[in-house]
């Protein structure tokens, strides 16, 4: 037997073991699904709308704070507070570069519309990749002027998502050192893992079309908030080692590039909470890694891409 005909035979047994053992099967199908998506472009999308968006929503959460909270100073710079400490390191960085709107009435109002229409391309880019994921045919997704209510949603749902984890986790750093602050310290984690879930579902039901049931999203829902909250932690942790000189080599690039990286790890953590809901409620396992031969859930990923194709016109929104 040829060397190359020893190494196929080798990868059809290492795929064989995979089909047949579920804790290798699933992960493998998720991997598939993501790879058959090409999430590495559907991730830098997400990336690249949530940078842009990112400063018109801070200019428009400083407008707003610098009028509701006009005579308590402290107060309004401990909510920007709370809202940046999601953003590690670059986080006071980003409170010392935005400012808010000018006060003139014309052009605040002109200034808020144009943040807010600047901030729709996260929303918008979110519903396309999440659709898309979920294989829903271009013509059962919302259209115009439904995909816009639902954009201004999605931002809003977030927005007050992150803003309420950020609180409870703030309000447990207020605790003291003992026994009661790590008690105080687990719960504040639980609470913020509980708003995170509830945040994930709803902006995912937002963003995926009325044809994916709202019960199949719950799993995906669940992943994203501990992998948020793992993400405080650890992707904090890196983001504070790794990248806390940026800001020294590279000046305004050391932020830009500190923010993107942050971003993308965000994005990309989203993406596989998601992949997971799909192939758990669609049963696309197990996947081939060397078709063919192919399985079951190669076949049917593959019919539901090409069904996803669809853009004949319907009356559904």
């Amino acid at each position: 037997m040829s060397f190359g005909a020893r190494i196929r035979a080798l990868a059809r047994r290492v795929d064989a073991f995979q089909q047949r053992h579920r804790w290798l099967a699933f992960p493998t199908a998720v991997w598939r699904k993501l790879s058959d998506d090409q999430a590495g472009n559907l991730t830098g999308l997400l990336t690249f709308y949530a940078f842009m968006s990112l400063f018109p929503l801070l200019l428009v959460l400083v407008t707003v704070l610098g009028f509701a909270l006009r005579h308590d100073p402290a107060l309004q710079q401990w909510v920007l507070k709370s809202a940046l400490a999601d953003f590690p390191v670059i986080g006071d960085q980003l409170r010392g570069n935005i400012h808010a709107l000018g006060r003139g009435p014309a052009g605040l109002v002109v200034g808020l519309i144009g943040s807010l229409l600047g901030a729709r391309g996260l929303a918008n880019a979110a519903q396309n990749v999440l659709n898309r994921l979920w294989a829903v045919p271009y013509n059962r997704r919302p259209g115009f002027p439904w995909s816009w209510f639902r954009s201004y949603a999605f931002i809003a749902v977030v927005g007050v998502g992150m803003a309420g984890t950020s609180l409870v986790a703030d309000l447990a750093a207020g605790i003291g050192s003992g026994p009661l602050s790590i008690a105080v310290r687990v719960v504040a984690v639980l609470a913020a893992v509980v708003i995170g879930t509830g945040t994930y579902w709803l902006a995912l039901r937002l963003a995926i079309a009325e044809q994916v049931s709202g019960r199949d999203l719950w799993t995906g829902a669940v992943i994203g908030a501990v992998g948020w909250q793992l993400l405080q932690a650890v992707g904090g942790y890196y983001v504070t080692h790794e990248l806390r000189h940026a800001s020294t080599l590279y000046g305004t690039f050391g932020l830009v590039l500190g923010l993107i990286a942050w971003l993308y790890i965000q994005a990309r953590v989203t993406l596989y909470a998601v992949a997971v809901d799909v192939v758990r409620s669609r049963n696309l396992w197990p996947r081939s890694l060397f078709p063919p031969p192919t399985t079951e859930g190669d076949r049917k990923a593959w019919d539901s891409a090409m069904a996803a194709q669809d853009r004949t016109p319907t009356n559904e929104h």
